[in-house]
């Protein structure tokens, strides 16, 4: 009996012992919180490098937007309007480092320029997602901490309000806002996020101009009156590859990919049809064209395949398309991952002024932002294998002249099918699908369709309009997700429901 007493004198001993062993053993020179400056560069890191990277995620990235087609003997859905995993996301487990890195930097200079970015990261995944699904949570997101797990799905009516009033609030923060640390995308200036901040609420704006009303078109004039905006190319949002084993370009490496991706014809005649010189960045000449005796700096040494074809076909037909230039795949730096352009936001402009949205001259911001592009892969470090036709100044000068010269003496939609054509180009191998939800609201370019090789499930006839909600949604948040459901798309969360910024 004696030693059964010992035994358990010995074991409640070691239990007590056991509950101090954390305190015990805790470095007291150790920081219990990570520094505001790692949470930022994570989460700018996180949200805007591509998602998976490497060679055949980023050339399936790059289907839906119609710059590129792949030649396979198997049908990709993402190059047939459908997708293996047609859910979108909401992208806001991040906001909980973004609260953190706000309240850790409480006490420093740049406490101000935290909040700004905290704002302007809620406002960019809930203009994400809200263009991918619709109503989706946002006034109640990111408040687990407060108790509420479920969070109510918000109109998107609501959340594009809701979204301008965070960008206003960022760009306000910025202004007074000093350098910060944990900037992978402007290097901790504030005076460019603030002018970012800007640039977003005119591509808000235009995005919801079915359903904009005069008190959106005057903050439009108003944003542009400001003149706190974007000036050049250095101001552009990009986040750069450095060549390292963790950061270099999603294409880089992929030799075997690159042999069947390929420019589509839309893509390839409406440079040619501009004689535009990116074409020999884009992409290498066509091997059958070669073969005939073309040369590879002429145009005609190009063509590019149609991506509505059964991939069959396209496969058989593969040394007749021009594949993506190999430059893609040779150098593991890259071009940059681009966000937001000092470019877009001149195509933006470009429309609002030739809707009548704000005064001014469309055809200077749209030959503005036509020669930022090209400045922008005449100064590419990356820009290697241009086929002999390099841009030069000399040639950008002289660009606008045929078919590229801006359409005064044409018809509106003239020129807003040049503005978004434009528009469009910046997006080339991106891998980011952006341009999709402006192709949906304005219908240019056209995007081909052919029903007999279209995968949409529901209607091979339409162009999907959003993605479903995330799976976990069922159970996570039934109720919310049942009535966001009921109330926009009559019970069916399916692909091809119109959201409330497209009707």
């Amino acid at each position: 009996m004696k030693n059964y007493k010992y035994i358990s004198l010995l074991f409640i001993t070691v239990i007590l012992s056991c509950s101090k062993f954390d305190e015990i053993n805790k470095d007291p020179y150790a920081s219990d919180r990570v520094p505001e400056e790692m949470l930022a560069a994570k989460t700018l890191i996180e949200t805007f490098k591509f998602w998976n990277p490497n060679p055949f995620d980023f050339s399936t990235g790059n289907l839906w937007n119609k710059h590129i087609a792949w030649t396979t003997t198997w049908s990709n859905p993402y190059q047939y309007y459908y997708s293996w995993w047609p859910y979108g996301g909401f992208g806001y487990k991040r906001l909980t480092d973004l609260k953190l890195m706000v309240e850790y930097s409480r006490e420093k200079e740049s406490y101000s320029s935290y909040q700004g970015l905290e704002k302007f990261m809620k406002a960019w995944y809930g203009f994400s997602s809200t263009l991918e699904m619709g109503d989706i949570p946002y006034s109640e997101a990111g408040m687990a901490d407060e108790g509420i797990l479920r969070p109510k799905y918000d109109k998107q009516e609501d959340v594009f309000k809701y979204i301008l009033e965070d960008l206003k609030k960022a760009e306000a923060f910025f202004a007074e806002g000093k350098q910060f640390q944990g900037d992978v995308m402007f290097d901790g200036d504030a005076s460019k996020w603030q002018k970012l901040c800007n640039a977003m609420q005119l591509k808000v704006l235009q995005t919801m101009s079915k359903k904009a009303g005069n008190e959106h078109k005057a903050r439009f004039a108003e944003i542009i009156a400001s003149g706190k905006l974007m000036t050049g190319n250095t101001d552009n949002f990009q986040l750069k590859y450095f060549g390292t084993d963790n950061s270099h370009h999603p294409f880089w490496n992929g030799a075997s990919q690159r042999r069947e991706t390929v420019l589509t014809s839309l893509l390839v005649d409406e440079l040619k049809k501009n004689k535009d010189r990116r074409l020999f960045y884009f992409a290498d000449p066509a091997p059958d064209l070669i073969d005939a005796g073309k040369r590879e700096d002429d145009f005609e040494a190009y063509a590019g395949a149609d991506p509505t074809r059964v991939p069959w076909e396209l496969a058989d037909e593969n040394n007749s398309y021009s594949h993506i230039n190999q430059r893609y795949v040779d150098d593991k730096t890259g071009d940059p991952m681009l966000r937001f352009t000092y470019a877009e936001q001149c195509f933006i402009i470009a429309e609002g002024l030739e809707e009548g949205w704000a005064p001014g001259n469309a055809k200077d911001y749209y030959e503005k932002g036509v020669k930022a592009m090209l400045e922008y892969y005449m100064n590419l470090p990356s820009a290697a294998n241009t086929h002999g036709m390099a841009i030069t100044q000399d040639y950008i000068d002289n660009y606008f002249t045929g078919e590229a010269a801006y359409k005064t003496g044409g018809t509106k939609q003239d020129r807003l099918r040049q503005i978004l054509v434009q528009r469009w180009f910046i997006d080339f191998f991106q891998g980011n699908g952006g341009n999709y939800a402006q192709f949906l609201r304005t219908g240019y370019p056209e995007y081909p369709l052919d029903p007999a090789t279209s995968q949409n499930p529901d209607d091979k006839t339409v162009y999907p309009k959003r993605w479903k909600y995330p799976e976990g949604e069922h159970t996570q948040n039934p109720d919310n997700y049942q009535k966001a459901v009921n109330e926009q798309f009559n019970g069916y969360d399916g692909i091809n429901g119109v959201p409330w910024y497209l009707k």
